[in-house]
């Protein structure tokens, strides 16, 4: 599932198209994306219209067009934005395509679990305005954390930070690299992180989101070796720290990857047994 990164890499592609006009547009109204609107009304809105802006939220995108329409996408697992020259008809998975003069816009969803929003109201939409604080802005702040985190404080950390009403961008792996690098077990219930540990925990969300930003999202950039990132998946993989043996399990349903050598916090939880 694309992450903040990912996603703002995907926000770039369609930029080419900034300033350009709409000459045509194709909407598959058959796909599951569309369950929140209606293609023929985004068909009728914003052909002819002019693409202005795009913004990224999260894993959530916003495109701007002239006469106050907006258009909302949620990639989901599997959604795809490109930008192609000229003019093609669209394959079964392109379900929205955006034709301007010399340029194609493309939104592709293998397994339609991504989501299609239009709105044609005068301002900023409802459902944009309400997003949570972004985590790189003021508003998200070590207060919010803090209350956030012992407002589900049962639960297991890694579990909490895929959250997306606190945490809008972070997914499975940004979440294990957080944690990696403050050394924080993803077992620990939320509520024991505090003090110094939930300051250390606040910088490193704050720090993987703009290194991935600043990394991944320009290019598609990979990681460097001294990340988690390029070690997680590698059977019998180790940690670029330690050189311990990295271990997968499945907390809070989402397959997790751990170094027991450097995650030792706190100290007192038991170990897996795996």
């Amino acid at each position: 599932m694309p992450e903040l990164a990912e996603v703002e890499y995907y926000r770039r592609q369609w930029d080419p198209g900034l300033g350009r006009r709409v000459v045509d547009v194709h909407a598959n109204t058959a796909a599951r994306d569309f369950r929140d609107c209606r293609g023929d009304e985004i068909i009728k809105g914003i052909n002819g219209t002019i693409l202005l802006e795009s913004r990224a939220h999260g894993k959530q995108l916003l495109f701007r067009f002239s006469g106050n329409r907006w258009l909302g996408l949620h990639l989901g697992m599997t959604g795809r934005l490109q930008l192609e020259g000229g003019r093609r008809n669209p394959n079964r998975y392109e379900h929205l395509v955006i034709y301007q003069s010399g340029r194609t816009l493309i939104f592709s969803d293998v397994r339609q679990f991504g989501r299609v929003r239009y709105d044609g109201g005068p301002g900023v939409p409802e459902w944009w305005l309400g997003l949570p604080p972004e985590i790189l802005s003021e508003a998200f702040d070590r207060d919010a954390l803090r209350t956030f985190v012992l407002r589900h404080g049962r639960a297991p950390i890694k579990a909490v930070l895929l959250r997306q009403e606190r945490f809008p961008g972070i997914g499975n792996w940004m979440a294990d690299e957080i944690l990696w690098r403050s050394g924080i077990k993803p077992q620990c219930p939320a509520a024991r992180i505090r003090g110094l540990k939930l300051s250390h925990l606040y910088r490193e969300i704050k720090a993987v989101c703009r290194d991935a930003l600043e990394v991944i999202a320009p290019d598609w950039g990979r990681p460097p070796d001294s990340w988690l990132f390029n070690h997680r998946w590698r059977g019998g993989g180790h940690c670029p720290k330690t050189g311990g043996r990295l271990l997968r399990e499945k907390i809070g349903g989402r397959t997790t990857c751990w170094c027991p050598a450097r995650q030792r916090w706190p100290g007192n939880l038991p170990m897996p047994t795996s």
